[in-house]
């Protein structure tokens, strides 16, 4: 995990962004907000677990079918099963230690 600051996240009105193996933080004092923090290595988890790529696949086609039925991007991001996950848990911090594998497939 390697956690870099960018002032672009600014833009677009988040707090941060994970790119395998990258978390992109807006604020550099985000680094000390375990929540975020927290909620982003859950995304690290979902992507090792789906080898990157598949997890950018699945990402993408299961926004868009979000936002095809909804017909709201902001719904439609907050119906993505590896959003779904990670602010389930956010806020447990162990959550990763006793995750199990594939965990965000409960919340399709």
């Amino acid at each position: 995990m390697i956690i870099v600051c960018q002032k672009p996240l600014k833009i677009l009105k988040i707090s941060g962004i994970t790119l395998f193996p990258f978390i992109f933080i807006r604020n550099l004092e985000d680094k000390k907000n375990k929540v975020l923090i927290n909620h982003e290595k859950i995304h690290l988890r979902q992507q090792m677990e789906m080898l990157v790529i598949f997890f950018y696949i699945f990402y993408v086609v299961e926004y868009y079918y979000w936002l095809f039925r909804l017909k709201n991007p902001y719904q439609a991001y907050g119906q993505i099963s590896f959003e779904r996950e990670a602010y389930a848990n956010e806020h447990d911090l162990n959550y990763l230690q006793k995750r199990k594998l594939w965990s965000f497939r409960k919340y399709l």
